[in-house]
């Protein structure tokens, strides 16, 4: 958007003042909302909850000065009136919102749902505009009077920080018409999820691909870098057609799998060339986690460890590979899932099937395998962990530090300090398939020439034997996915993971597979199992196919 706008930064006042805003320091700015000292007159403050009465007078009064565009006067009904009344203020001032009418809805306890019906007029151009948002009332600390708890988010929903603005003007960058490798148009509405990422495109690709600007209400993200969030169209403009590599039938089916589990990301990809088929998260904060997610694997990874396994002559896929009840390397023991039966004649396969974590523990201190070997394998096999990757938006492609200690057995087991994000773990199992390591990209590398990654890739024979063990923990038993992955035609297989998070009581849920010429990975927060969340959300998206 255009930098010569005017856009105050909510909160910038409250920030230098006190280092951060919000309920907790609501002391330090008690003052200046009158809610000093003791009560007025000396009589007793009141404490608890608001009560009803107090919770719809103290929310019709801010409404109506809101209403008024008296920032000064609906600031004073706030717990935060620096923060408040400079973002009220930049309402009509630099976003040039006007006519504002807000009904309330019915209060749930403390919490008052409202809409918002305004005009936003700028340079002869206007257009309606209509949202919901809610506020909270809460009880001076000092005083006891009820106030809005102050958050940016209680203007307008999308402002989710101190540092965001709203502001109206002639964008910066033309709009976009994306559209899937088929030509079919993605648009936010249509692919929720979609629409943090196709912003990450406009506002990289939106001069390139030919349109002229517009004029637009939108949300300037100062504080974190993130692209600005396009609101309202006043002007159109024109738009440039933008290509991207998704697939409207896999996204589809990416953004109604995700649904299912709060804190969840999918990616898709075609391994034969690396193309992005699908990318969606379903999460509260906007986070593309599916793309710059930087979390434990868990046993998916054991992928990447039976592939330097086999490549350093250690075991292959019928050779030895004991499941014991734990293991013990430098001091820490390590077990295996509950109810696992061990298995001291296991073979790699079985041992990869079962997602025994003892057994791939017990394999690392064999030689030649140093503390670098695991990083060796993920970088020069793999292509992960280089920081190199350029898909056309931001990512992450992992990280495989070479570790000593605890942490290196930990690391060949998903866990330790190896970190990764469904794209990179949909991108193993790509090539860990095909051989080849083909990086990911969601648009073209020829729209802007930019180089992408590359990497050794795989022996065939290493290939053929992580093929085989993923098909067989994918239709055998004891195959820790078979049930996820039932009645699934084609050639199929998959992997299994759950990531334990420091403080969580549930693990995170991983799970990644391929049918034909599709690759999927996904990661639930806390989903448990990777059969209990992550795979049901995986399986959807290969039976979309590309």
């Amino acid at each position: 958007m255009n930098k010569g706008v005017k856009a105050t930064v909510i909160g910038s006042v409250f920030a230098v003042m006190v280092g951060g805003a919000g309920y907790g320091a609501f002391n330090i700015v008690s003052a200046l909302n009158g809610d000093g000292g003791s009560g007025a007159g000396g009589s007793e403050v009141k404490s608890g909850p608001p009560s009803a009465d107090e919770v719809r007078e103290t929310s019709e009064k801010f409404f109506t000065d809101w209403e008024k565009g008296s920032a000064a006067a609906a600031a004073q009904f706030t717990n935060n009136n620096a923060a408040a009344q400079t973002l009220l203020t930049s309402y009509a001032e630099d976003a040039h919102i006007t006519s504002v009418k807000i009904t309330p809805g019915t209060a749930q306890g403390t919490t008052v749902p409202f809409t918002v019906k305004a005009k936003v007029s700028y340079e002869g151009k206007s257009a309606p505009l209509t949202y919901k948002s809610s506020l909270t009332v809460v009880r001076g600390l000092t005083t006891g009077k009820p106030l809005v708890d102050w958050k940016p988010s209680v203007v307008h929903p999308e402002l989710r920080s101190d540092q965001d603005s709203l502001v109206t003007g002639s964008s910066a960058t033309p709009p976009i018409e994306a559209v899937d490798r088929g030509g079919k148009v993605l648009t936010k509405d249509k692919y929720p999820s979609l629409g943090p990422i196709l912003d990450a495109l406009r506002e990289k690709y939106g001069a390139r691909a030919g349109g002229t600007p517009g004029i637009e209400l939108y949300v300037r993200h100062d504080g974190n870098g993130a692209p600005d969030t396009s609101l309202l169209t006043l002007s159109k403009g024109e738009a440039g057609k933008l290509r991207t590599t998704i697939s409207a039938t896999a996204q589809a089916a990416a953004e109604k799998a995700v649904t299912r589990y709060d804190n969840s990301s999918v990616v898709a990809v075609k391994p034969s060339t690396g193309e992005v088929l699908a990318v969606a998260n379903h999460r509260d904060d906007g986070f593309n986690a599916a793309f710059e997610g930087k979390v434990a694997p868990g046993s998916t990874w054991k992928i990447v460890t039976a592939a330097m396994l086999i490549d350093n002559g250690v075991t292959s896929m019928n050779g030895p590979a004991p499941c014991p009840p734990d293991a013990m390397w430098q001091g820490q023991t390590f077990h295996n899932l509950k109810n696992m039966q061990p298995n001291e004649n296991a073979t790699l396969a079985n041992s990869f099937m079962r997602s025994c974590n003892t057994a791939f523990i017990k394999l690392i201190d064999e030689k030649p395998l140093t503390d670098e070997s695991l990083t060796a394998e993920a970088q020069n096999k793999f292509g992960l962990g280089r920081d190199n990757w350029k898909t056309g938006i931001t990512s992450q492609d992992g990280s495989v530090p070479a570790v000593s200690g605890p942490d290196r057995a930990a690391n060949a087991i998903g866990q330790g300090q190896v970190t990764m994000n469904p794209l990179n773990m949909a991108s193993v199992t790509a090539t860990a398939i095909t051989g080849v390591f083909r990086q990911p990209y969601l648009v073209s590398p020829k729209l802007d020439d930019r180089e992408l990654a590359t990497a050794e890739g795989l022996r065939s024979g290493t290939v053929y034997q992580l093929k085989q063990m993923m098909r067989m923990t994918a239709t055998q038993s004891p195959g820790t996915a078979t049930g996820v992955m039932q009645g699934l035609g084609g050639d199929i297989g998959a992997k299994t993971g759950s990531a334990e998070v420091d403080g969580n009581a549930t693990s995170n849920s991983w799970f990644t597979g391929f049918r034909n010429d599709v690759a999927a990975a996904a990661m639930t927060e806390q989903g448990g199992h990777g059969v209990d969340a992550a795979g049901p959300i995986v399986r959807a998206v290969l039976v979309a196919g590309d």
